[in-house]
């Protein structure tokens, strides 16, 4: 493969441009880009792979297929991306590209990092110097096809649950915050002359009051075993910490597990389904629902809602108090919550049958974010356990014949020792 191809950008050519913060781990589609002047950086094209060469990106799994330009364009980026590309006639660019998230490849460039703590990269003349095993190009291809469908399914998932948040989250602004929700004859309450008050928030529904984020729901804390008892890691209990937020609403698998021994022996609780995690420190501010059963560690804090509330109400209610948090900031950083915080954050208390009324027109779009997540982890933990058996020719996929994998591996046979 070729390795930083060279492309040629005059400087001052607006062009789109591709950020780190553009990639998610372990995805392989980028959704984000933007146009701006060309002043340097790393250039690619089409078919090309992005891989996040500095530390925490590249072990957090920062790598991405290019898909967004028009052809022949070039585009732009960070200057941490290494890009890669497959050789013409010798290697396939999709195959490239999984061969970059494999955990072959990520152990050699992230044992090549060098550099001061906190600032270390990975080092292209250790990648350049790899050698690996390259199958035919037309099994490359076949390959390829087969990871890149379960990727397609796991993107199309992605994107059903984006929507069907977006269509959650717009219902909840327009009924508690635009205050349009149905009057008693269904029409929007605010633009049919409902009844409004005076409050300290200003004009507030009549009948609806000020509190405290605390009067609506409970602020439990977590707590972290021992790591030095190993009799305490390694089981069945997710735990979750601000690691695991990502794009998704709701967190199904988390990066690290405890035992039973190790949930007694810490301060955190058992935290159920639907449970809203906000992380504390760190990474301020991200907030998710537990999609199964887990623990949680001190970074972070589990919202239970109280008495009347609901727990699709809360994680609402959380994402716009954030919201607020952060504008409040003006410029300041942003970077601690606490108990006090969400004591002393004012909000409004709407009428507790409203609260019930809009939980029971979106439990179904839950119901459905839910079982699309846990499809989605099944697609993606199905790609990373056949990734390195296609890889390493442990599984072979027949040439030229549907994209499924054969019921028993077929033993590797020979083919080329290849180095980058």
């Amino acid at each position: 493969m070729d390795i930083n191809p060279f492309y040629s950008i005059r400087k001052g050519t607006l062009a789109k441009k591709i950020s780190m913060a553009d990639l998610e781990p372990f995805t392989r589609k980028i959704t984000n880009y933007e146009v701006a002047e060309f002043n340097g950086g790393s250039k690619f094209k089409n078919g090309d792979t992005l891989v996040a060469r500095i530390t925490p990106c590249l072990e957090n799994g920062k790598t991405a297929y290019v898909n967004i330009l028009e052809k022949d364009e070039i585009g732009f980026g960070s200057t941490e991306f290494i890009v890669l590309r497959g050789k013409e006639g010798i290697s396939d660019n999709k195959y490239v590209y999984y061969l970059s998230i494999s955990p072959e490849f990520r152990n050699v460039a992230i044992k090549s990092m060098t550099g001061t703590s906190g600032r270390q990269r990975a080092q292209v003349d250790a990648i350049s110097k790899w050698q690996f095993r390259l199958p035919p190009i037309k099994e490359q291809k076949e390959i390829s096809a087969l990871l890149s469908s379960l990727d397609d399914k796991i993107e199309l998932n992605i994107a059903i649950n984006k929507n069907l948040e977006e269509m959650a989250q717009a219902l909840f602004k327009r009924w508690f915050v635009d205050f349009e929700f149905p009057n008693e004859n269904g029409e929007p309450y605010k633009s049919s002359g409902g009844e409004f008050e005076e409050s300290e928030l200003g004009l507030i529904p009549k009948g609806w009051k000020v509190g405290r984020a605390t009067d609506i729901f409970d602020v439990q804390s977590g707590g972290t075993p021992k790591t030095s008892t190993s009799e305490y890691w390694n089981g069945e209990i997710p735990f979750f910490t601000p690691k695991d937020c990502s794009n998704s609403l709701y967190v199904i698998e988390t990066e690290k597990t405890i035992t039973e021994d190790g949930l007694n022996n810490c301060n955190s609780k058992l935290f159920k389904t639907d449970t809203v995690f906000i992380t504390a420190r760190g990474t301020v501010g991200k907030v998710a629902l537990a999609g199964r059963d887990m623990a949680m560690n001190q970074s972070c804090y589990a919202l239970v809602a109280k008495s009347g509330y609901t727990q699709k109400y809360v994680f609402h209610l959380t994402q716009q108090l954030v919201n607020v948090l952060r504008k409040n900031a003006s410029g300041a950083v942003f970077d601690a919550i606490t108990v006090s915080t969400f004591q002393n954050l004012k909000t409004t208390l709407p009428d507790i049958e409203l609260v019930r009324h809009f939980d029971g027109l979106v439990n179904g779009l839950y119901s459905l974010l839910l079982e699309k997540a846990n499809e989605t982890q099944t697609l993606q933990q199905l790609r990373d356990t056949l990734l390195p058996k296609l890889m390493s020719g442990e599984i072979r996929v027949p040439v030229e014949q549907d994209h499924s994998v054969p019921d028993l591996p077929m033993v590797a046979e020979s083919s080329t020792i290849y180095q980058s």
